[in-house]
């Protein structure tokens, strides 16, 4: 346990970050698992591209944070684009 008040204050702070890089990365994980499933089902070419903006946004935000490495939020957008892209080729 802490012991001095900067300790504790620090210890606060830490659940409190903790809490919210849980939230940013959770929100990241939920996008991509709607943009899979709207791929598998064969969505509009339209809705994927919301989604996947939504999803650049968030990665965005989580690699300004440092909450994912930014290389990891580049490579996750990336891949999710090339798949994007290949439907909406696709459907034109």
């Amino acid at each position: 346990m802490a012991n001095t008040r900067s300790a504790k204050k620090n210890v606060r702070q830490n659940e409190k970050r903790r809490l919210k890089n849980l939230d940013r990365r959770t929100a990241i994980k939920t996008v991509i698992k709607k943009i899979n499933t709207s791929l598998a089902e064969g969505a509009d070419p339209a809705l994927l591209k919301s989604l996947l903006t939504d999803v650049a946004a968030k990665l965005a935000r989580a690699k300004s944070k440092r909450v994912i490495h930014p290389n990891a939020a580049s490579r996750k957008l990336s891949r999710l684009a090339k798949r994007v892209a290949a439907v909406q080729r696709k459907a034109e």
